[in-house]
């Protein structure tokens, strides 16, 4: 019956303007079905907005049928953007018609807000008041994230540059609301569910466009917390954590009881899970992300204490966390409530090493050193995600290759909304900005972000005068250069200074020392850093020395490098080049090349031509060859 009724309205939607014309012809077969066969058919998927909404002026009946908050406009709204339902309640009263035209609405102001990022911000990093714009739109937020992310998820390999900046726009718009929520949670009284929540706030902050909750996140531990039950059941059937209803936070006194629920989470988190400390890659930042710590099962002290802590309390053992130099802990009390506790009083934990426990001199043989016994002393939320984030600035510094110095930047956010007065990290701030040219969009206004830090800094600080009156000085000077900047520089492949120059913006192609697959976007006729780098990078030794072009590549590890002519090579095999800055400079990538967006073709406008000759001798060729 289902698919005769399917098969019917295949047949009636396309007549059902013409069917239903108008009142004076006399009622139709059509508006004289039931309503629930009439919202069949207009929910059958045949028809668009704009077709309902003529469907709906052709007569009273079927206005009724379509009214704005029945379930044909749901519908509409449904199939087009079915990633939102889920913010809406079943029981909500929802007018579909009025939230299909705000959410249509907001993704013509997304699209032409995200087309215009790429003429004003081609030439720097998108400034700290960029996205100005993005803060004052009306409308909901969720439905401008949307567009975005429809546009991240546009098929194929075209709209490079629309993905470029959406995407930097959706991240920017989630690390703010992440990072405002987090600064309303570090209000909050401290309790043992805050260890972990506040660990994916961090989580989510430096991975905005992953999908990452708090409410999935517990699901999977409790998914772990389930198995532990089983295995404490064929220990002990009695066990009082066993009758634990989800949420409720009871605790054991006893310490038997307590010895049987860690034995339980030893066995499930090591044994058949087979959890485990990455020694092997310590220092990777997947290692502090709890969402990455449950994926991959490993982890680095602070992330799997955390792991174990929750779990733990969870069942009621009333583990706390230690903020030990080198190697986080957990502590266990094997004390009478109510006692004077000293240090010794406590097994210490190391979720780390498979929940081996430790007394007090194992601890200081773990790190090698004697230490006071105020740092086997319990620490609180903010301290905990201090810690947290202290090693992703750590590792942050450690970056070599991503030039955008992306996770320095999100743990030095991090770490400042904690701590708003640190001085040094202030500066590390500033410098950052300074080194990466981050300013503002109009530049000559000296209401800049970098000043403000400083002049925060100078308030906190005036023994910093020094590094500040530097750093003050190189700003003004770049507003200074600024303002004598003239038009954008264009390259004629024509002209005859560049006669030498071989290839162009768009070629794939591969350095013939080191073997990297890399995309030209821009060249030089001949090297034009300055004498030290040349000297570093032992230039002179090459036979056609500086003399020579000088070619800007985007390289599929992610870097961007200078390199001379003589040392690259059409690539015979040209594949995508997954650099994060590509859509930056390119709009496509046909197969065997990129396609420069609008901005780079105006500074490069003869090398497209000479791209298609190119790709037309070298691959067609092969392909001739081939054949």
């Amino acid at each position: 019956m289902a698919a005769v009724a399917g098969d019917s309205a295949m047949e009636v939607v396309p007549a059902l303007a013409e069917e239903a014309a108008t009142e004076a012809a006399g009622p139709s077969c059509l508006v004289q079905l039931p309503g629930e066969v009439l919202e069949y058919i207009l929910c059958s998927g045949s028809l668009t907005a704009l077709d309902i909404g003529r469907v709906s002026s052709t007569c009273r009946r079927l206005r009724e049928v379509c009214q704005s908050s029945g379930q044909v406009w749901k519908e509409q709204f449904r199939v087009r953007w079915p990633s939102l339902m889920k913010h809406y309640s079943p029981t909500d009263y929802v007018n579909w018609l009025e939230e299909y035209k705000v959410r249509q609405k907001a993704g013509l102001e997304a699209r032409k807000i995200v087309a215009s990022f790429s003429k004003r911000f081609f030439s720097e990093h998108v400034p700290c008041n960029g996205f100005s714009d993005i803060e004052n739109l009306e409308g909901p937020e969720i439905f401008f994230e949307d567009e975005l992310v429809c546009i991240l998820n546009m098929e194929g390999r075209k709209a490079l540059t629309w993905k470029y900046y959406a995407k930097k726009i959706l991240y920017y718009l989630r690390q703010q609301k992440i990072l405002n929520n987090l600064k309303a949670f570090l209000q909050q009284p401290d309790d043992y569910e805050s260890y972990l929540e506040g660990a994916v706030y961090i989580d989510q902050y430096c991975n905005p466009l992953s999908d990452i909750s708090l409410r999935d996140i517990q699901a999977q531990i409790h998914s772990i917390v389930e198995l532990v039950c089983k295995t404490l059941r064929g220990i002990n059937s009695r066990h009082p954590s066993l009758t634990f209803r989800a949420g409720e936070s009871s605790m054991i006194m006893e310490i038997e009881l307590q010895s049987q629920v860690l034995d339980a989470i030893n066995y499930v988190l090591y044994d058949q899970l087979k959890f485990k400390g990455n020694r092997m890659d310590y220092y990777n930042a997947l290692n502090l992300y709890m969402h990455q710590v449950l994926t991959r099962r490993t982890g680095i002290p602070i992330s799997m204490s955390l792991l174990y802590l929750t779990i733990a309390r969870q069942l009621g053992v009333p583990l706390e966390p230690v903020n030990f130099p080198s190697h986080f802990l957990l502590r266990w009390c094997q004390g009478a409530e109510g006692a004077t506790l000293d240090i010794f009083d406590y097994i210490y934990i190391d979720a780390f090493g498979k929940g081996k426990q430790l007394t007090v001199k194992e601890c200081e043989y773990l790190i090698g050193q004697h230490v006071t016994a105020a740092l086997y002393g319990v620490v609180n939320v903010k301290k905990v995600l201090q810690r947290m984030v202290g090693n992703l600035l750590s590792l942050g510094k450690r970056e070599g290759i991503d030039q955008s110095y992306q996770l320095l930047r999100d743990s030095l956010d991090l770490y400042l909304a904690m701590y708003p007065d640190q001085v040094q990290l202030l500066l590390l701030q500033a410098r950052l900005y300074f080194h990466l040219g981050i300013w503002p969009e109009k530049s000559f206004c000296l209401v800049l972000k970098v000043l403000d830090i400083l002049q925060h800094i100078q308030t906190l600080d005036p023994g910093q005068h020094g590094a500040v009156g530097y750093l003050v000085q190189h700003t003004l000077e770049h507003i200074e250069r600024k303002k004598e900047e003239v038009g954008v520089e264009v390259k004629l492949r024509s002209e005859e200074k560049h006669r030498d120059v071989c290839y162009s913006i768009g070629l794939v192609m591969k350095h013939k020392r080191y073997g990297y697959n890399c995309v030209i976007y821009g060249w030089d006729p001949t090297c034009m850093m300055g004498h030290e780098w040349i000297r570093n990078m032992n230039v002179h030794s090459l036979p056609h020395g500086h003399h020579q072009p000088f070619y800007n590549v985007l390289v599929e590890d992610g870097s961007c490098r200078y390199a001379a002519q003589e040392n690259l090579e059409y690539n015979v095999e040209p594949q995508e080049i997954s650099h994060p800055d590509v859509g930056r400079y390119f709009s496509e990538f046909t197969g065997t090349h990129y396609i420069p967006n609008a901005e780079l073709e105006i500074r490069y406008p003869e090398d497209l031509e000479f791209v298609y000759e190119t790709v037309q001798n070298i691959y067609s060729a092969k392909e001739d060859t081939a054949e």
